[in-house]
């Protein structure tokens, strides 16, 4: 029988260019608000949540980004450790739509995950609500399948679909927790098996 686990947290970060509207969707999980009055995420913010997974309780630390190429070197502190990678795009934005594939490969590069081809990504398209759509949910799909990413749409604006992204974030990002916890400790067990007089200088 799988053993339960203690309470867990979970980093989860939205990246993507800026005025798709990371944080609107962030704001609108976490607090059930919206505003048309965000100011430009100046580097970068995070909210928590704390959610029920089966008989797990794990935090969500969403970490939202600022978007844009002058704070790329504060990708690497800022991408590593997460466990789930959440690519957002607008609909009504073609460019913000091409521009996923140069945030992923920088967020593999900076963010060096343990598994690179097995990290989890969603791509979420906000503002659906709109009427000029520029990406169709079709080619985003493909897109998705292409990288092995999940696919998710909605409005931030208008409420529609939120909690969508988030819980599949959520349950992928816990299995991810899992693999490397265990990997981990593994490798901890064996590599802290020092002298006494050189234990201070562990890291476990």
């Amino acid at each position: 029988m799988e053993e339960r686990t203690g309470p867990v947290t979970l980093k989860i970060i939205l990246i993507g260019n800026s005025g798709v509207g990371k944080s609107s969707f962030m704001n609108r999980y976490v607090s059930h608000r919206f505003t048309n009055m965000y100011r430009a995420t100046l580097v970068t913010d995070f909210l928590s949540k704390t959610l029920n997974l089966g008989e797990d309780t794990v935090t969500l630390q969403i970490w939202d980004t600022a978007g844009t190429e002058r704070f790329q070197s504060l990708g690497a502190p800022l991408y590593r450790g997460t466990h789930c990678c959440i690519l957002v795009f607008d609909v009504t934005s073609m460019d913000s739509f091409r521009a996923l594939e140069q945030w992923r490969k920088e967020f593999l590069i900076q963010g060096e995950p343990q598994d690179p081809e097995e990290f989890p990504f969603i791509v979420l398209g906000n503002k659906t609500d709109l009427n000029q759509r520029e990406v169709s949910r079709s080619r985003a799909l493909q897109w998705c399948e292409e990288i092995g990413a999940d696919y998710f749409e909605g409005s931030a604006e208008q409420d529609v679909d939120v909690d969508g992204p988030f819980q599949c974030a959520a349950q992928r990002g816990f299995r991810q927790y899992k693999k490397h916890t265990l990997e981990n400790t593994g490798h901890f067990q064996i590599t802290c098996k020092q002298p006494r007089e050189t234990r201070n200088n562990c890291q476990c």
